[in-house]
């Protein structure tokens, strides 16, 4: 079987059709925070609970992430475009223009996230122009009733509030089964 070559412009097309939240991934070197604003996150295991992030092999915030051993990942409300933006620059002094306190493992957590997975650095493994970094989550916030940060076709999506008469639809059979 030959496997014909995928054109990248098509790929990154096709993908934009999955909507995806907006996380941005943080940790203290024990002197600087560092953070970048990612889509590739998921939650990976529930027994041990780990999640996964995919970051560039050419990111300048990963090595910093990566020596420290620890991360936290910020999930994005909806209001928090800009903070996105500026997480998603090159060069900024991110952690200026945000509030921010620290995750028990020193990670920064930003102000007015939907919540928050705090963890140890599990492993990484090399995933095409990419690295696959799992976590060992450690901590948890709390969880915030408003809208998350949502990416749909190269740009930002709106949510709509979910309604409660909604449950009926849900397909699964058991909460555990999309996990």
């Amino acid at each position: 079987m030959t496997v014909e070559a995928v054109d990248h412009a098509r790929f990154r097309t096709v993908l934009g059709h999955f909507c995806t939240g907006i996380t941005v991934v943080t940790a203290h070197d024990g002197v600087n925070p560092a953070g970048f604003a990612c889509q590739s996150f998921a939650a990976l295991s529930l027994d041990p609970p780990l999640v996964l992030f995919c970051p560039g092999k050419h990111s300048r915030t990963w090595p910093v992430i990566r020596e420290a051993g620890r991360f936290a990942v910020n999930v994005l409300a909806e209001e928090q475009r800009e903070v996105c933006a500026t997480f998603g620059a090159r060069g900024a002094e991110k952690f200026g223009s945000v509030d921010w306190t620290h995750a028990p493992s020193g990670s920064p957590v930003l102000a007015g996230a939907l919540t928050w997975i705090d963890c140890e650095l599990e492993a990484v493994h090399e995933a095409g122009d990419h690295f696959m970094a799992v976590g060992r989550v450690t901590a948890l916030g709390e969880p915030s009733t408003a809208r998350p940060l949502l990416f749909y076709q190269g740009r930002y999506a709106a949510t709509e509030p979910l309604r409660a008469d909604l449950g009926g639809l849900l397909t699964w059979a058991d909460p555990d089964d999309w996990l």
